[in-house]
């Protein structure tokens, strides 16, 4: 038999080949149920094993062709090369393994925090983070590879040896011909770990509202409203102003505004408000308020101010809040649609131009026919007056809710602008008298 495989020794070869396949099997399916029996009750197995499956049958796989060629083929003058190759994949190999491992790790990591909650601000930056992380260390695990790769020539060693020589300069040169992808990268890596930005946040950059679908080394991936993609720079983001909605939570609130007449009945345009909201599902209940911000240019600015769990949310109810008051006004208080006034002539009434006329006439022409009709035009034109103005508004039963007055929700809105500055609260004056009667020590003030 020995003889049969010295004289051929691609049969030596066959044989090897097919007990490294049956190796590579057993070994497999042996690790498979160690992993799983020690995570019988857990999930992070089968996610290993996916992950893990194959770099790990292709480093049995090649380690054992290796073994297999240096037994068949001890003195063939290829081997060195042959060997070569093997090292070159074993290191390949072995970096996907790692890189496997890692990313399996990460994905456990992100596993234990659930974005689908309405509190989801830690688990949105975990995510963030991991994501920049993983690609971080792939890339590194690569370029580790690659390096160890190139050190296994003997030509790359020797010239490696007078790189670091004259490392100084190709590190300025290299920093110089990469400034704006080492910019990004950094930035990238600032963004992650600062929590400027994380994925799903809603956010307002270049006038689009859109939300972060993915954040990369070097770009930041943001899907508008209307489903467009836009992509920007990491850099954007770290040289930019720009509007983050949900840094501390998702909850806003938005504004309505009308121009309508002066004659508009804002307690009654208030109670319809009410109306409004109590009926809809997307109001969160923190904020209802109707104002009068503006009274200038002929109209009325009325500014209703709404808050939602969320901006979508928002947008709706916004919506809704604006065609429900628009109906109001159109169908039940119709005085308070806009209106614009036009004033022709000298600036006075018709009825005083008609009691002027009046005189005139009667002054020239006595008790004449002409003279009796302008009087009666003037009698017709001249409307009776009262000395007591009309009041056509009802007395408002409670004191109108405001952004920062009216409820527990307003005052503590107003608490975060005001809590800092000390409140000086008028003196009563019987206190001041006593006070200047005693002295400011008590006494009898002598």
């Amino acid at each position: 038999m020995q003889s049969l495989l010295e004289g051929h020794p691609w049969i030596g070869f066959a044989i090897a080949v097919a007990i490294v396949f049956l190796g590579v099997l057993a070994i497999s399916a042996i690790a498979s149920l160690i992993v799983r029996a020690i995570a019988r009750r857990r999930d992070w197995a089968a996610i290993l094993i996916e992950r893990a499956r194959w770099p790990f049958r292709s480093i049995l796989l090649v380690v054992g062709l290796w073994i297999a060629v240096r037994v068949a083929f001890p003195e063939q003058e290829s081997l060195p090369a042959l060997e070569h190759l093997a090292l070159i994949l074993v290191i390949a190999l072995g970096a996907w393994l790692v890189a496997q491992v890692f990313l399996f790790l990460a994905d456990i990591s992100v596993a234990r925090y659930d974005v689908d909650v309405a509190d989801n601000r830690v688990a949105r930056r975990v995510r963030t983070q991991m994501q920049i992380v993983r690609r971080l260390v792939v890339v590194v695990i690569v370029v580790v590879a690659i390096g160890s790769i190139l050190l296994t020539f003997d030509q790359v060693r020797a010239v490696g040896a007078s790189v670091l020589a004259s490392a100084g300069i190709a590190s300025i040169v290299a920093g110089l011909a990469a400034q704006t992808v080492l910019a990004n990268v950094f930035a990238g890596v600032q963004i992650a770990f600062s929590e400027a930005i994380r994925v799903d946040d809603v956010v307002v950059v270049d006038g689009e509202w859109g939300r972060i679908r993915e954040i990369t080394l070097t770009y930041v991936v943001v899907v508008t409203w209307d489903e467009r993609t836009v992509v920007l720079p990491c850099t954007y983001f770290t040289t930019t102003p720009f509007e983050n909605w949900t840094k501390y939570g998702s909850a806003l609130i938005g504004a309505v505004e009308f121009d309508v007449d002066w004659r508009v009945s804002t307690d009654a345009m208030r109670a319809e408000l009410d109306r409004v909201l109590a009926g809809s599902d997307l109001w969160d209940g923190r904020t209802s308020v109707l104002q009068v911000t503006e009274a200038t240019g002929g109209f009325v600015r009325v500014r209703v101010l709404v808050s939602a769990a969320d901006s979508a949310a928002l947008w709706d109810l916004r919506c809704v809040a604006r065609e429900r008051l628009v109906e109001w006004v159109r169908e039940t208080d119709a005085d308070a649609l806009p209106r614009q006034r036009v004033l022709i002539g000298d600036g006075r009434s018709a009825g005083d131009r008609a009691t002027t006329d009046a005189a005139t006439v009667g002054a020239d022409g006595g008790d004449g026919g002409d003279g009796k009709r302008a009087a009666d035009r003037g009698d017709r034109a001249v409307p009776a007056r009262s000395d007591a103005p009309k009041n056509t508004l009802a007395e408002p039963e409670r004191e109108p809710e405001g952004l920062f007055s009216g409820t527990a929700d307003a005052e503590e809105r107003a608490s975060s602008f005001t809590a800092a500055i000390p409140v000086q609260r008028p003196e009563d004056p019987a206190d001041a008298e006593r006070r200047t009667a005693h002295g400011p020590d008590g006494g009898d003030g002598a």
